[in-house]
Order: structure tokens, then sequence, then C-alpha cells
């Protein structure tokens, strides 16, 4: 073994080894160490806030409008029914809506309510916002409360305007199987009727 070779070994055994196990210490106690954040799939901009920082009530409404948001994504922006939302799809002013709340309107609320909780942990929870009768929490929960009555509403209308659509589907056939039926009928009633005239000539 040369001096080169015998140097390079050197160097990877109490140099670059060593470096590299406490690098990857240091960010896997990190990792473990870190505060689990926000998940929301329809609302990603939340990713950034620790869950800690925001009472149970807040994260309970926050899921529920989460769930609901992503069911009125897929109904109010797959236009064209083909399982994906994309350009083909046609925007609508509901779909936009919705966006908006999920991107802009909720992610700027729950900022504005973490802005008075870091001023002070308990002020936020506990002291009324002046010209209310409101804490920064009640008030953040009127807000998301708000939002997610909407999209109940949102659901229940697109329902409603499904089931109508089944309604009519089931009428239209309805129609035009009795319609079928009592043509066959009539069909049979003037085939029966030029049998027994040709019996009675015959």
């Amino acid at each position: 073994m040369t001096q080169v070779t015998a140097m390079l070994v050197m160097f990877v055994l109490y140099g670059l080894l060593p470096a590299a196990g406490l690098y990857l210490g240091y960010r896997g106690i990190k990792k473990v160490t870190a505060p689990k954040m926000l998940e929301y799939e329809a609302m990603p901009q939340l990713g950034y806030i620790p869950e800690k920082s925001l009472p149970i009530e807040v994260k309970t409404t926050l899921a529920q409008i989460n769930q609901k948001g992503e069911k009125l994504r897929a109904i109010y922006g797959d236009t064209n029914n083909d399982g994906k939302i994309d350009d083909t799809d046609t925007v609508t002013e509901t779909y936009v809506m919705i966006q908006n709340l999920m991107d802009i309107h909720i992610p700027e609320a729950v900022a504005d309510y973490r802005r008075l909780h870091d001023l002070d942990d308990g002020r936020a929870d506990n002291t009324k916002i002046k010209h209310s009768n409101v804490t920064g929490k009640e008030a953040l929960l009127e807000v998301l409360n708000t939002i997610n009555t909407q999209f109940d509403d949102l659901i229940n209308a697109s329902y409603h305007q499904d089931g109508q659509k089944l309604l009519a589907t089931n009428r239209y056939l309805q129609q035009r199987f009795d319609g079928a039926v009592s043509n066959a009928q009539s069909l049979q009633i003037d085939d029966d009727n030029d049998v027994s005239i040709n019996k009675n000539q015959s």
C-alpha cells in the first residue's frame, strides 16, 4: 500500500465517515424532535403550522372543512366527469369560490389567529376583542364554522340537484317504455283483428 493510498483510507475512516455519522445523527434527532405539522390535502398552505399551536376545536373543524372541500372540489371542478380536474373542465363560479376559501381565506384566518396567539399564549383564548363579545379563538371558530356550514349547504345542493336528474331520467325512461309497451299492445290488437277478419272471410 502506497503512502497516498494509506492517507486516503485514513481520511475516509477517520474524517469522512465520522462527519457523515454526525450529520445523519443530527438530522435524525432534528426530525424526531421537530413538532408535527398540520396536514390537510385540500389546504396545503397550512402545512407550515405546528399542530400543537392550534386548539383542538379548531383542528377538528379544519379537518371537517378539509374533507368536505375535497368532495366539493371534485363535484364542482370535474365538470366533464372524467375523474380529474384539468384544462378540459369548465371553470364555475362555485369552484372558484371553494378554491379561494381553501387557498386564501382559511389560511389567512388561521394566520391572524396565530399572530394574536403569539402576542400572549392565553390572550387569544381568554381576552375579548375590543368592541366585540368574542375572543380571538371564538372569532376564528366563527369564521371556520361559517365556511363549514356553507360547505354543508353546497353538498346538500349537489345531492338534491343530482337526485332531481335521476328522477327526471326515470320519468323519461318510464314514458318511453310505457309508449313502447302501448305501441306493442296496439300492434298486437291490430294483428289479432286482422287474423279474426281473415278467418271470417274464409
